[in-house]
């Protein structure tokens, strides 16, 4: 049962565990449950960025009016738009179930499409989430700063932890 989209905010972080597991924030956990959506994370690849998205399958209901709305711009701005490409993006998701602590393996392949190693760094995104490997967030331009503090910290506070 699909039910209202997620909004996801905050942050966290994970360092990949035993067995290549990696963690979902408190925070986006609630939101999965608050949204009526089942333990299942769908990740892609974020469509220009070097990182995952990640989202319930709330979120999927608002797919076609998403390909509508961009295909009309796209009409405004005499720009291309290729609607089956951009369908097989929003629908090609890989479906992860997670446990009642967020527990989730990240898939091999996933991982390189994110460029993500070791350390994950989490950001939400509104009706998404994105998961960063730190050296790719910190490369990134001029409006990601408190992603990249954030993440800092995180990550200085994760690796603190583990020692």
């Amino acid at each position: 049962m699909v039910g209202v989209p997620a909004g996801y905010s905050g942050q966290g972080f994970s360092l990949r565990g035993e067995k290549g597991r990696l963690v979902l924030p408190p925070d986006f956990r609630k939101a999965f449950a608050d949204a009526g959506d089942e333990r299942i994370l769908c990740l892609t690849k974020h469509e220009r960025w070097n990182c995952l998205m990640g989202f319930g399958l709330s979120r999927t209901a608002s797919f076609e009016e998403q390909l509508q709305r961009e295909e009309d711009r796209a009409a405004r701005t005499n720009q291309e738009f290729d609607y089956d490409m951009r369908a097989q993006q929003l629908w090609g998701f890989t479906k992860l179930p997670f446990d009642a602590s967020g527990r989730f393996v990240l898939p091999d392949h996933l991982a390189e499409l994110g460029r993500l190693g070791e350390a994950v760094y989490f950001n939400g995104a509104g009706s998404y989430f994105t998961l960063w490997s730190p050296e790719e967030l910190h490369a990134m331009p001029k409006g990601f700063e408190t992603a990249q503090a954030n993440c800092r910290q995180l990550e200085t506070e994760a690796k603190g932890k583990r020692k």
